[in-house]
């Protein structure tokens, strides 16, 4: 099988909207340094409390997502199947979704910057580029030679994860179709290199990464590289949506933050869930 296929708004009860996912009060001690000694402080946890939930496509094959001056934007993979979305975050439903023609192409990451979208594609070797205003048609194609996984942006440069370790930070290059890689950051923790970094949102000056196939969010420090801190989102679904179950590839992927109200949107492949957090 493929890397990608392995294994209104609901109201909620006042306890699901002050429940606290890793509890805030526990006490952390430094841990010690990982087993190769690199020096590197293991991250800390960092606990988080769901405010709201949403539903959320189960057809939608979540593999970027963006909030962006008060609209939802998502990018979806799978052959034959990956789209390009805007969607209400109350229904869960696409308000527009742009398909993509061909058929070969395995949508990926997404991310806003310069009042352009950016969509990344895994094995295909590109990244479409539409106007804000439009998703109706790419306006530009432009070749990026490895694997596309994640993809956000720091305000300067574009930032995408092709699945190792390493996040790329290039520059777009429309005119010439083509990309600048302006600086490689590699990732580690205490254990070491982190590899398998998937959908990527910027936030407050540090990189969050979903882990494929793992329940963890990872916080990365941009200058550094280090893993900071860790998000465990194990168990939500089991939690929130018990009797929608998911298929065994339907795993954690999705990050968008509102920079206005400082909330968090999380969801994955096929989820029935989208879930606003906020960050403890």
């Amino acid at each position: 099988m493929i890397k990608r296929l392995l294994p209104g708004i609901l109201l909620l009860s006042v306890s699901i909207m002050c429940c606290r996912c890793n509890n805030d009060n526990d006490k952390h001690s430094d841990p010690p340094v990982g087993p190769q000694g690199n020096g590197i402080k293991a991250p800390d946890p960092i606990t988080f409390t769901i405010e709201a939930m949403y539903p959320h496509d189960t057809g939608a094959f979540t593999q970027g997502l963006q909030f962006y001056k008060g609209k939802l934007y998502e990018g979806t993979g799978l052959e034959g199947k990956s789209t390009l979305r805007i969607v209400d975050i109350k229904t869960g439903k696409p308000e527009q979704k742009y398909l993509l023609p061909d058929p070969k192409v395995f949508g990926e990451g997404i991310t806003i910057f310069n009042n352009k979208i950016y969509q990344l594609t895994w094995i295909t070797h590109k990244i479409f580029v539409y106007n804000l205003s439009d998703i109706t048609k790419p306006i530009a194609s432009l070749k990026w030679k490895l694997e596309g996984w994640g993809l956000t942006n720091d305000g300067k440069s574009l930032i995408i994860s092709d699945g190792s370790d390493k996040l790329y930070y290039i520059w777009p290059d429309e005119p010439k179709s083509d990309i600048r890689v302006m600086k490689i950051l590699s990732v580690m923790d205490n254990n070491g290199k982190v590899d398998s970094l998937n959908e990527l949102e910027y936030i407050d000056g540090y990189i969050y990464a979903n882990r494929w196939l793992t329940d963890d969010i990872y916080k990365i420090d941009t200058t550094s590289g280090h893993v900071v801190g860790k998000l465990n989102m194990a168990g939500l679904l089991q939690q929130y949506a018990p009797n929608e179950p998911v298929k065994n590839d339907a795993v954690l992927n999705g990050i968008a933050y509102d920079s206005a109200t400082k909330k968090v949107y999380i969801t994955g492949k096929d989820w029935p869930r989208l879930f606003e957090i906020r960050f403890n």
